[in-house]
């Protein structure tokens, strides 16, 4: 490799923060037109090398190179004037502005002091072409969804001329189909010579997409190997040991019915939706995007309304839309976005432990704190959650966690019906593995798991029985001898169940048919 190829170099990176050392003599590398991956458990520092790179930290000791001179770089101004591009997990878009109005934010072309819209609006579909996503620039971003915001973000960076691509988690909320959208952009991006720092948790991406793969752990780069190196290797690589078993699933002799719904019915979103969960039980729910899964966990847990059927825990009917009453009869849901709606970010890891028991260890209009800060710390320390203190903020942890915090203060409350949506989204292999194991011990104790994801290999590895959804409604349920991706996408592309289901649309995207 010449020095010529060379668009960035990292050497030596260090940064603490009170308490941690975030990253610990880290090296670096990107070349030109290349897909260099970063890879790394969750905490191990990926985020906060590229949140250098795009301005946000400054490091304490090492240097930064681009184009092999040394430069610092002080914030997004200097970011971007060195070409340097990051989209994150959580995008930086304005909801209520239009497509060319967020490309060029900031940046808008000027005709006579005044904002030319007709030039702008023009180029940004010209950059809308070239990352191939049909938008109009004059569309709201709100309008759009996930899949058509990434490529807003990637048209975006290509208007600041960037050479430099960092993307964070690109395909974390993707379905099948559009990550393959996705991966033909980034592959003409390369040819074009724009230099891409991947960062993702799903190991199958890696050799189909990466050149290089950097490991990172504990703050440390601890190898540099080719994109097409086993599976195997890059997780023992990231973890430190191997594992031996991806989906540890302990199948336990399964009890009596705890959670039983029948003909739960929610007037065009989900109809006549029946099943049972058995204490010591994983019963995992797949489907066809939009099928209707999270819609009913939410109306089981009493945060969404329904409009016919029940919902019993146990025998004992459980009131609709009554967050309380499913909470006082022992159901706990762990939601799909767990920063909006599973943790209270700016709060400590012990005030999240302790959410659910907060009223149980009210007494008087007193709080018993010393009750709960030894409950919390016996969970963390359980949970193996990794941070400085229980005092911590919770938005300063990793994903994973972050995750285990969620779990966590179902555990304190005992629960007895624990939902788990999209229990493993966005963690990494390492911390996967320790929530499987937390899950097998929750059924050994005789809790009932419901599991919704959008892995379906992790569907097929964790569940005792599997029930697909399609159009809302249940299209089978299979047993765990039965279920194969196969027979799971024979189901979930249904067009026949029952006299109210509606045309697929030409869908045939499962939710989760990205295989590790």
């Amino acid at each position: 490799m010449s020095n010529q190829d060379e668009l960035l170099r990292i050497e030596g990176i260090r940064k603490s923060f009170p308490g941690v050392v975030a990253l610990d003599g880290v090296d670096f590398e990107l070349r030109r037109g290349e897909v260099h991956v970063l890879l790394g458990e969750n905490g191990a520092g990926k985020s906060t090398l590229i949140k250098m790179l795009s301005g946000a930290y400054r490091p304490d000791a090492g240097r930064v190179l681009v184009d092999g001179e040394e430069t610092r770089i002080h914030g997004a101004q200097d970011s971007e004037r060195l070409g340097i591009a990051t989209i994150y997990q959580e995008f930086n878009l304005v909801p209520d502005l239009t497509v060319a109005e967020n490309i060029f934010l900031g940046r808008q072309p000027r005709r006579y002091g005044m904002i030319d819209r007709k030039r702008m609006e023009a180029e940004a579909a010209g950059l809308l072409e070239r990352v191939g996503v049909n938008v109009s620039p004059r569309a709201r971003v709100r309008e759009l969804g996930i899949a058509r915001l990434q490529m807003v973000e990637i048209a975006k960076a290509l208007s600041l001329n960037a050479r430099v691509l960092i993307m964070d988690e690109p395909t974390a909320v993707l379905t099948s189909e559009e990550v393959e959208k996705l991966f033909v952009i980034v592959r003409k991006l390369r040819e074009d010579g724009v230099g891409i720092v991947f960062i993702t948790h799903h190991l199958d991406e890696i050799a189909a997409l990466g050149d290089r793969v950097t490991v990172i752990r504990d703050g440390k780069s601890v190898g540099r190997v080719p994109a097409n190196t086993p599976e195997d290797e890059l997780v023992r690589l990231m973890v430190g040991r191997s594992i031996e078993q991806q989906y540890p699933r302990e199948a336990v002799e399964a009890g009596g019915a705890l959670l039983k719904v029948e003909g739960l019915t929610r007037d065009g979103v989900f109809h006549d939706v029946s099943f049972e969960v058995r204490a010591g039980e994983v019963v995992g729910i797949a489907g066809l995007v939009g099928a209707g899964r999270t819609e009913v966990a939410r109306a089981v847990f009493g945060a969404d309304p329904y409009d016919r059927g029940s919902v019993s825990v146990a025998g004992a009917g459980v009131r609709g839309n009554d967050v309380g009453a499913a909470m006082a009869a022992g159901i706990g849901l762990v939601p799909e976005d767990r920063k909006g709606q599973g943790l209270v970010l700016d709060a400590s890891v012990k005030e999240n432990l302790g959410l659910v028991t907060l009223r149980a260890a009210t007494k008087g209009g007193l709080v018993d704190l010393k009750g709960q800060r030894a409950a919390a710390a016996k969970v963390a320390e359980q949970l193996g959650v990794r941070m400085t203190g229980l005092g911590q903020q919770v938005r300063t942890l990793s994903g994973g966690n972050q995750q285990k915090v969620v779990i966590g203060k179902w555990l304190l409350a005992d629960t007895r019906v624990l939902i788990l949506d999209e229990p493993t989204r966005g963690i990494d292999v390492g911390a996967k593995v320790e929530i499987y194991q937390l899950i097998n011990e929750l059924t050994a104790a005789g809790a009932a798991v419901l599991m919704i994801s959008s892995d379906l290999p992790e569907v097929l590895g964790m569940s005792d029985r599997v029930l697909v959804m399609a159009q809302g409604r249940i299209a089978g349920e299979l047993t765990a001898a039965e279920a194969t991706q196969d027979s799971v996408m024979a189901l979930a592309v249904s067009t026949n169940i029952g006299t109210n289901a509606s045309t697929n649309n030409g869908t045939t995207a499962v939710e989760g048919s990205r295989g590790h």
